[in-house]
């Protein structure tokens, strides 16, 4: 009988689940709503996967004339059958991703770039040894840092429906079921689509910040609980394997350099919602949660080790724990190991009971730190392995442990972060109420610097607590107190971060150390300091002056003691999303670039060492994109095993809603991380050509980009009149406004609702205009040489393939004819004519552009598979934007006078289009 070849079989399939879950979506309408709805639903699939197909003028306009004709129901209906088509097609792609992986380990093949075994085979082809790769992991730190950014518009009861769906799929990828097996899984996929089609797609209500926290917890149930721990046990085994040792072996364990961060709760720029009572009952949630899973994994653990001492013996200490338990069951008299485990479980009760302020249901003494937690554990483990039962120590117990070290008593460290104008304000405040006259704003920012320093070092307080500040000071100061107080109760690791949004001088980083040495987290008498204080820089100006201000602040003695406290550790924040709305996305990504060779540089003539910290959002306008090319291409000396990013909005779901796939995207990240920061790592420095080339192409593309947005007449209105920027505001899907301040300009909206906007109605603006002008102007400039050094550039610098496939992939989704019907929705059609060909052709340009650059004759010809993904949900997104144009059209008129089926329908088709396109925001 001959072997069934994986990666064929795998073949295929995801054309069948796809084809499988359309049919289940079209039996579950016709059940549902009738064989006429299901019909029309069904005639509307036809016509637009046929003009798609045939491209066929006769079959847009039949297509065009039923969506127009539909009555309001069958408009709900139909965008509704779209929608969830999409989420389906989301669903059986991801499964796909994973049957392949799966299918390429079965066949043998070589790892793929983006894994631990070709990571660490690049390590030792570069000279390292284990011992010198356990030093790299001895100094790494790596964290993905999940955001409530409002991204992501699929409610948890849907995305919790997603998971059932992908797991039925899973199932019968993974067993060869019987046909009785067969028959309970497609029954109970049918079902599972029908629970889905059932529930409701839209929120009723905006979510509050701790709907954000418990949506972020969700994460940490489904993967990063079970899969970090057992991410590091395969590195561990991994590198024991390459010395030789078996797996029964006591394998070297590493420090837990890898940690998943938050700002759910703690990220109050602009969010008015977060307070130090929401900080603490994030962290409190936080515990609840943790401890309720530590109680579980050592109850589960105490039910399999029945290991008994006549015979299997355990060591004085683990005896010890077993007679201190309060288990004093004579069936377990002679399991130690189980008693042990029941004195642990009494422990975390009773530490959680002490954590949360509540009364401990029995006498079990609390455990002082989770050090304390770890060396019980530790204990369990060392009297299995010196008793023979060392493999019993290498599974549950094993991940555990590390789960104690990553987790401790706090799950996730939550990141401060506040606007420096807020910052400013209070200090101001606060000098001027101890100081009268001091004048704080009116300071220039070298006389700032020098009055911050001798506050900081001033053992007295500034603010009184006899004296009324305003509700702004008073809920700053009350957030830093509750900082604090988190550091006393769960450790300094639960809020380790300060970070500074919209920095621009060094009087920034200064006035939030004084805010900190107010509420007792820096101590000026030792120069200690219990958090990091973080600046980050955003806008393309800030960008270009974030060296000389870094510079700066290293200069400054006192601020040197600070450091010395935190390791000699700066960490810095690049901000993608507000630099690319003001700069536009080459001259965004360029300035980044440049920004951090230049921190380097700073970083080691000061001696520092540099973390950097990059606030990537999902899609490409706003920084999104694969996290292994994005790491890779950072300058020579920018990784150095430190990195930090956020995870935001719908990439959260995607990337860590199940267990496989958020076990391979850490994976990615090591192994990025790992190789940028080998000798040679990062790739060497630009041509000098290459960084000239990039400098002429970022100014050319800055000013074509800043003469549409922020220099033509009208461009807010047309903006705002051709998108659904304003209905967004409707999907409440997060707790934050969409503008910084109550304005209608531009530079106060927020890069999100922009980036969303503009990928709403395909044209996907901020992820490619300006590019196309300028590679015009650098060809015109330089001829045949300039395409041949631009072409080098594409096939030897990995910034700029990483720059340009992104931007090949936001072209892809684009569609220009479909942008140019919600360009009809604009009122003032004088206005409408004089900006639309002008963004018609530089979309025309930069598509050419990427053309030539990489020698294709379309777009995606060298991702076959991503272009045929994109090809066979076009025809499911199109009728979605056709009927979105329709339905603003009508509500905008005053169509149906004020008919809530046209506001739900519009709500819907965003749902849908979101879904479709995948990293809208």
């Amino acid at each position: 009988m001959n072997a069934i070849d994986p990666l064929k079989a795998a073949e295929g399939r995801l054309r069948r689940d796809i084809r499988q879950l359309g049919q289940l979506l079209g039996d579950t309408v016709r059940a549902q709503h009738g064989e006429a709805a299901f019909e029309l639903i069904e005639r509307i699939r036809r016509l637009s996967t046929g003009f798609h197909r045939l491209d066929d003028e006769a079959l847009r306009q039949e297509l065009a004339a039923t969506l127009d004709g539909l009555s309001p129901e069958q408009t709900t209906q139909v965008v509704r059958a779209f929608s969830y088509f999409s989420q389906l097609v989301n669903i059986a792609e991801d499964q796909d991703q994973l049957r392949r992986r799966r299918a390429a380990q079965l066949a043998g093949e070589a790892p793929a770039p983006g894994s631990l075994d070709v990571a660490l085979q690049r390590a030792f082809d570069s000279g390292l040894d284990t011992e010198a790769l356990r030093e790299v992991f001895h100094s790494a730190k790596i964290s993905p840092v999940l955001t409530a950014h409002p991204t992501e518009v699929q409610r948890k009861s849907i995305l919790n429906c997603q998971q059932a769906i992908a797991r039925l799929l899973d199932e019968r990828d993974r067993m060869q079921l019987t046909p009785d097996e067969q028959e309970a899984n497609a029954d109970a996929l049918r079902r599972a689509v029908l629970t889905l089609w059932q529930t409701r797609m839209l929120r009723f209500s905006k979510l509050s910040v701790m709907d954000e926290v418990s949506n972020g917890l969700s994460y940490f149930d489904a993967t990063f609980l079970t899969e970090l721990p057992r991410l590091y046990a395969r590195l561990e085994d991994r590198l024991a394997r390459a010395e030789g040792k078996d797996d029964d072996a006591d394998t070297p364990e590493l420090p837990s350099f890898l940690k998943v961060g938050s700002w759910i709760g703690g990220d109050r720029d602009g969010n008015p919602f977060v307070t130090a009572e929401v900080l603490e009952e994030a962290l409190a949630t936080q515990a609840r949660r943790l401890f309720a899973w530590y109680r579980e994994e050592v109850s589960t653990l105490a039910s399999q080790l029945s290991v008994a001492e006549l015979l299997a013996g355990a060591s004085d200490a683990l005896l010890a724990l077993a007679t201190a338990s309060p288990d004093r069951s004579p069936h377990r008299m002679d399991e130690p190991y189980r008693r042990a485990l029941s004195g642990i479980l009494a422990g975390l009760a009773a530490t959680e009971a002490q954590l949360l302020g509540q009364t401990a249901k029995d006498n079990a003494a609390p455990y002082a730190s989770p050090a304390a937690l770890a060396a019980d554990l530790r204990t369990v483990r060392d009297s299995l392995c010196a008793h023979g039962c060392a493999p019993l120590a290498r599974g549950r117990l094993r991940r555990l442990r590390r789960a104690v070290d990553v987790f401790g008593f706090h799950l996730a460290p939550i990141d401060l972060r506040q606007n420096s104008d807020v910052h400013e304000r209070v200090v101001a405040e606060l000098l001027e109420a101890a100081h009268p006259g001091t004048g704080y704003l009116r300071l220039r920012e070298g006389a700032r610097i020098e009055l911050l320093l001798a506050e900081i070092a001033s053992p007295r307080p500034l603010a009184s607590p006899y004296r009324s500040y305003s509700a702004e000071t008073e809920g700053e100061l009350a957030i830093f107190r509750a900082a604090r107080q988190a550091h006393l109760r769960y450790g300094p690791a639960a809020v380790p971060n300060c970070i500074i949004s919209k920095t621009d001088g060094v009087s920034d980083m200064l006035e939030v150390a004084l805010l900190l040495k107010e509420c007792g987290l820096l101590h000026p008498e030792d120069g200690r300091l219990d958090v990091n204080i973080i600046p980050l820089f955003e806008t393309i100006a800030d960008l270009q002056h974030s060296g000389p201000v870094m510079d700066r602040l290293l200069s400054l003695h006192p601020y040197r003691r600070l450091l010395a406290s935190r390791n000699d550790t700066q960490e810095v924040m690049l901000g993608y999303s507000d630099s690319n709305k003001d700069g536009g996305f080459l001259t965004s990504g360029w300035e980044l670039f440049k920004a951090e060779t230049e921190l380097v540089s700073v970083f080691a003539r000061r001696n520092v060492r540099l973390r950097l910290f990059h606030g990537r959002g999902g899609s490409v306008g706003r920084g999104g994109g694969p996290s292994y090319q994005a790491i890779l291409a950072q300058p020579k000396g920018a990784v150095q095993g430190q990195i930090r990013l956020t995870e935001q909005g719908e990439v959260i779901a995607a990337k860590y809603g199940r267990p496989e796939a958020g076990l391979a995207n850490l994976e990615v990240l090591v192994a990025a991380t790992l190789e940028a920061s080998l000798p040679g790592g990062g790739g060497d420095a630009p041509r000098a050509d290459f960084v000239e080339a990039m400098d002429e192409l970022s100014a050319a593309a800055f000013a074509a980009y800043r003469a549409l947005v922020y220099e033509t007449d009208g461009f807010e209105r047309y903006f705002r009149e051709s998108t659904v920027l304003a209905e967004i505001a409707d999907l409440n899907i997060g707790s934050r406004p969409a503008s910084r301040k109550p304005s209608t300009a531009i530079e106060d909206l927020r890069a999100i609702p922009w980036v969303f906007s503009w990928a709403q109605c395909r044209l996907m603006l901020p992820g490619w205009f300006g590019f196309g002008s300028a590679v015009s102007a650098y060809l015109a400039a330089h001829g045949d040489a300039g395409l041949t050094r631009l072409q080098a550039m594409q096939q030897d610098w990995p910034f700029f393939a990483s720059l340009l496939g992104n931007m090949e992939m936001v072209l892809a989704k684009s569609d220009i004819a479909i942008a140019g019907r919600y360009a009809g929705l604009v009122e003032d059609l004088a206005l409408a004519a004089a900006i639309f060909p002008r963004i018609q052709a530089e979309h025309a340009a930069t598509v050419d552009a990427v053309l030539r650059i990489t020698g294709q004759a379309e777009l995606l010809d060298a991702s076959p598979q991503l272009k045929d993904a994109l090809r066979n949900r076009f025809p499911y997104l199109d009728p979605l934007n056709h009927v979105q144009v329709e339905l603003l059209r009508r509500y905008r008129q005053g169509e149906g006078n004020g008919d809530e089926r046209i506001r739900r329908a519009i709500r819907l088709s965003i749902n849908g289009i979101a879904a479709g396109l995948r990293n809208s925001g």
